[in-house]
């Protein structure tokens, strides 16, 4: 499997395709908010020739939904993302405004529900969707085994967790979630994240303060 990363601007979000020798190809996490950003996605895309089969969001936060509706009318296919955060879409305008602007796009909504256990095929590659909420209610991750790598989302970051005090997040959950979800993978599985740089199961069991100290403080972030 092959993996590109965009990292839009604004906030900003890592996008990732992903594709195989069949030219099959998923997008993850579309937060293209600019005509340049939606521009450089679709010129890669249509530069290796990709059919993209899967518009995949790891959850429905405001930031990683921007390209939902430009994605799926491009290319003809729904977003899946677990319908547990489908509230969020209808919180986009408002929260747009809290950070300054107005969002007047309408946002896509959801076509198809995930949920944990599903498995999202493209081409040969297969990817286990895993549910753990506390970031968010439906916060997803995709773990694809073949490629040792998991597509986190705002869940798991390097040296960090995702931040739990907006709404349906939960510390406690989110925790537990990643000891008994994540930590349990191979350490050398690659952790693909929603924004910053890439790291590992393993490192992140043995550096991450959050699991060295079991986390009594809240995270400051997205």
């Amino acid at each position: 499997m092959k993996i590109k990363k965009f990292e839009f601007n604004m906030f900003p979000v890592n996008c990732y395709v992903l594709w195989d020798d069949t030219n099959e190809a998923v997008i993850i996490d579309p937060g293209c908010i600019e005509p340049e950003e939606r521009e450089a996605l679709k010129g890669f895309i249509a530069e290796k020739a990709l059919v993209v089969k899967h518009l995949l969001n790891t959850h429905l936060h405001l930031d990683h939904i921007f390209g939902d509706a430009f994605v799926s009318k491009l290319y003809g296919v729904p977003v899946e993302a677990s319908q547990a955060d489908e509230f969020w879409i209808e919180e986009a305008p408002k929260q747009s405004r809290m950070f300054g602007f107005e969002w007047k796009e309408p946002m896509e909504k959801v076509g198809h529900y995930l949920h944990d256990g599903d498995t999202v095929t493209f081409g040969h590659t297969a990817l286990e969707v895993i549910h753990i909420p506390g970031h968010s209610p439906g916060g997803l991750v995709f773990y694809c085994e073949e490629a040792h790598c998991v597509f986190s989302g705002d869940v798991l970051f390097q040296g960090s967790i995702g931040r739990a005090d907006l709404s349906g997040g939960n510390f406690d959950e989110l925790i537990e979630g990643i000891c008994s979800r994540l930590f349990t993978l191979p350490n050398d599985t690659t952790v693909y994240p929603g924004h910053g740089a890439p790291t590992t199961i393993g490192t992140e069991k043995t550096d991450n303060p959050f699991f060295r100290l079991r986390g009594h403080e809240e995270p400051e972030g997205f």
